[in-house]
């Protein structure tokens, strides 16, 4: 699938990991979990092989093989904990404000598709960007399967009325790669987020940028 530029009209991104560094935010909520149901703790770097799947999937991968049975109390104290706490350490990557406003002067549409609750989601988006320059956000909703499944990308699509091939998908791991090509969309890896070069290529990464500035190279 070659890369036309004057094709490009809209582009859609991951959230953690590609807006913004939660790590460590997820990772404390995730640990104060954990310890109030008696299990141990993990590394905040543990945390980038953790996330990216959904809260749920997040907390079974942090729990001990023999305590899965906690995954529901661990999610629920976890989500009680991040809301308070979201953005203690939470920041957007370098670059990332400069790339939004360029890409929002190219008249490109914009827009947001995350695992991350959709609540959570939205609550990010809205303090790191006033006025949001992104035309959907979404997150985690009931009945629409999570990421790589690609209906949530598409129903985007269909909603901004451009079709998968005019899009852009930048994300930082495999699930995000895997959902762009489900999709029919152009994938994108970026490596300032919780993933490496190999893992984006192996997952069909059709570009790998290193600063957020190097997007722009693909739509102008």
């Amino acid at each position: 699938m070659s890369l036309v530029k004057h094709d490009i009209r809209a582009v859609l991104f991951d959230l953690d990991g590609t807006l913004a560094d939660t790590l460590a935010d997820l990772a404390s909520a995730t640990n104060w979990a954990l310890q109030q149901v008696g299990c141990p703790p993990c590394t905040v770097d543990s945390y980038r092989y953790k996330v990216g799947d959904g809260a749920r999937e997040m907390c079974e991968r942090a729990l001990p093989a023999d305590k899965q049975g906690l995954a529901d109390d661990v999610l629920r104290l976890m989500g009680q904990q991040y809301d308070k706490h979201c953005f203690d350490l939470t920041r957007l990557y370098p670059g990332i404000a400069d790339l939004i406003s360029a890409l929002t002067q190219r008249r490109l549409s914009l827009a947001v598709l995350s695992n991350k609750p959709d609540e959570f989601t939205k609550r990010v988006i809205a303090h790191y960007f006033q006025p949001s320059p992104f035309a959907i956000v979404r997150g985690q909703l009931p009945n629409v399967p999570l990421k790589p499944d690609p209906t949530a990308a598409l129903q985007i699509a269909q909603e901004l009325g451009i079709q998968p091939a005019h899009w852009l998908y930048l994300g930082d791991t495999n699930t995000d790669m895997h959902t762009a090509r489900a999709a029919g969309m152009r994938p994108i890896g970026v490596l300032w987020g919780f993933r490496d070069r190999a893992e984006l290529l192996g997952s069909g990464a059709q570009h790998i940028v290193a600063k957020p500035e190097e997007v722009l190279r693909l739509v102008v």
